[in-house]
């Protein structure tokens, strides 16, 4: 997957999209981005970049708006308001037509990346927050605090729904990121309504979704995860084997062979060396995975476990592997003891 780490922002334009208006309110200057405001904008996308919910996308073969718009910037043959105007407008005419979309800003960003210009999206949906009101009653000084539901997202809060769209080249293995996320509420608003339709994907950007390193390296650790819980919640030593030898080949490999990796796990055990091939493949993943191995180190950094329903255990990798600190010591019966050794000092929480 590409992990974008240089971000460099060029323009941003914002426009209101409000549910309760006959027209969407368009600017006509880009925003004055000061060190505030483009730390604000900054923020929001790191955080989208490296949300896990991203995904690439690939715009279908038909002429769409928003993939015409995104290509005539990108090549340089349009400006950013001219073209931010118009992707405005058609979320608009989208979220008139579909009850349930929820009012927002939309922020459309030029920025450049190692690997080349991004145009980006984001839908920034409403968030109610609270303030005060001062008035006078019969002479008498009065606060009280009301709701209001126009502020946005704030650089620590998580965006539903966002696009990042590159230039499209033949080389190119997918044309988009995209967060698509569906908010429930409970709110009986008509502003805060669930989002269930797929409207952000299929009628506004034109796209489908497909998987890139992240995703199967993600499907395959959870397959066999499962697959494991399943096969051996009654034998902790045979569990321990099998997440072990797993983690060893996510650390060690950049790619893995269901099969081979199936033989390694239960070199003597045939019924269980087929269960596992069938297992993963049941589970829609190829016999073999180019793994994502930025994601395998961020996930392996730090162990979690949780211990017969009602001990749970953190412990970082590097603490997990040394058995001077942390060991696993068979018992022969399919149990295990988890031995933390040395302990100097500790707090209670």
């Amino acid at each position: 997957m590409e992990y974008i780490k240089e971000i460099n922002i060029n323009e941003a334009i914002i426009h209101v999209l409000d549910n309760n208006a006959d027209e969407p309110i368009l600017n006509e200057y880009a925003l004055d981005l000061d060190e505030e405001k483009y730390n604000f904008i900054l923020k929001h996308i790191q955080k989208c970049l490296k949300d896990e919910d991203l995904k690439y996308g690939i715009f279908t073969s038909e002429s769409n708006i928003v993939k015409d718009l995104s290509q005539e910037y990108l090549n340089g043959e349009n400006n950013l308001l001219a073209v931010s105007k118009e992707l405005a407008k058609q979320m608009f005419i989208l979220m008139r037509s579909k009850g349930s979309i929820p009012s927002c800003d939309l922020i459309v960003v030029s920025f450049t990346t190692e690997f080349g210009p991004i145009l980006g999206l984001f839908k920034m949906d409403y968030i109610k927050n609270y303030v005060h009101t001062i008035e006078f009653v019969d002479e008498k000084l009065g606060i009280d605090i009301v709701p209001q539901f126009t502020g946005l997202p704030g650089s620590s809060q998580r965006i539903q729904k966002c696009a990042f769209i590159k230039p499209i080249r033949d080389e190119n293995s997918f044309d988009l990121m995209v967060i698509d996320k569906r908010s429930k509420t409970k709110e009986s608003n008509n502003e805060n309504q669930e989002d269930s339709s797929n409207y952000f994907i299929d009628n506004y950007l034109g796209c489908t979704i497909v998987d890139n390193e992240r995703d199967v390296t993600k499907s395959f650790v959870k397959a066999a995860e499962k697959f494991t819980q399943n096969t051996f919640a009654e034998n902790a030593d045979e569990a321990e084997v099998v997440r072990s030898t797993i983690k060893r080949k996510l650390r060690e490999e950049d790619n893995i062979d269901v099969k081979e990796l199936s033989q390694q796990i239960f070199p003597e055990n045939n019924e269980n060396k087929e269960k596992f091939v069938e297992f993963i493949a049941q589970q829609g993943i190829t016999d073999n995975i180019s793994l994502d191995k930025e994601w395998i180190d961020k996930k392996l950094k730090r162990v979690r476990l949780k211990i017969d329903k009602d001990i749970d255990l953190y412990v970082n990798e590097e603490t997990y592997r040394d058995n001077s600190r942390f060991e696993i010591q068979r018992n022969g019966d399919g149990t295990i003891n988890m031995v933390i050794k040395h302990v100097s000092n500790y707090v209670e929480k």
